[in-house]
């Protein structure tokens, strides 16, 4: 089991810097037969429009359907319970200054049941309220040190390995980098956050 973890070397996260600026790296202006497809399935499937870290990806329809596969995975059959990959999700994301996956997610996470002050916290840069339970404040730990350091520290892992095992450890670490992923192409583009239906 986890020992109980401090919360290492937070430091209050940048505002979201995009947020109110102009798009500079939006869906093309008019879609080709690969594009209209790529748009045409994402409208059809689960996300049910084109948006977020679609709308700069409409570009290259190889990419975005291999990325999108990979989200689908992570957020649709992945083995996470919901509580934690949002609340992971959400810590990319404010580690990230991401204005759109912290709009889109943070409502997620609180439905999951992560507490509000919780998140409240997590977005002013301060320590976790007590009592969130060791497998949030892990996952918080585990995502500042991967942003911070690139890697996790021996105890991270071991204390990691021992709540969560192998194969959830694998998938919430390809969370971490998929939104990274997603948050540092959204930056560059100045994706604006969700309309309220994207919440859905």
């Amino acid at each position: 089991m986890a020992s109980p973890r401090s919360e290492p070397g937070l430091a209050r996260p940048p505002a979201f810097p995009q947020a109110g600026l102009p798009e500079r790296l939006g869906p093309p202006s008019t879609l080709d037969p690969a594009q209209q497809q790529a748009a045409d399935e994402l409208v059809n499937g689960p996300r049910r429009g084109v948006y977020g870290p679609f709308r700069p990806l409409l570009h290259c329809p190889p990419l975005l359907h291999a990325v999108a596969g990979v989200g689908e995975c992570l957020r649709y059959q992945g083995s996470l319970e919901a509580a934690l990959r949002e609340w992971t999700i959400c810590a990319v994301a404010r580690a990230l200054s991401n204005v759109f996956e912290w709009e889109m997610h943070r409502p997620l996470a609180e439905a999951a049941g992560v507490p509000g002050a919780a998140l409240r916290a997590l977005e002013a840069g301060e320590p976790s309220p007590p009592g969130l339970g060791p497998g949030l404040a892990l996952a918080r730990s585990l995502v500042a040190e991967l942003v911070r350091d690139h890697r996790v520290t021996e105890q991270t892992y071991s204390d990691a390995l021992a709540l969560w095992g192998e194969p959830a450890l694998v998938e919430l670490l390809t969370l971490a980098g998929y939104f990274c992923m997603v948050s540092w192409l959204m930056n560059v583009a100045r994706t604006p956050g969700p309309a309220p239906r994207e919440h859905s």
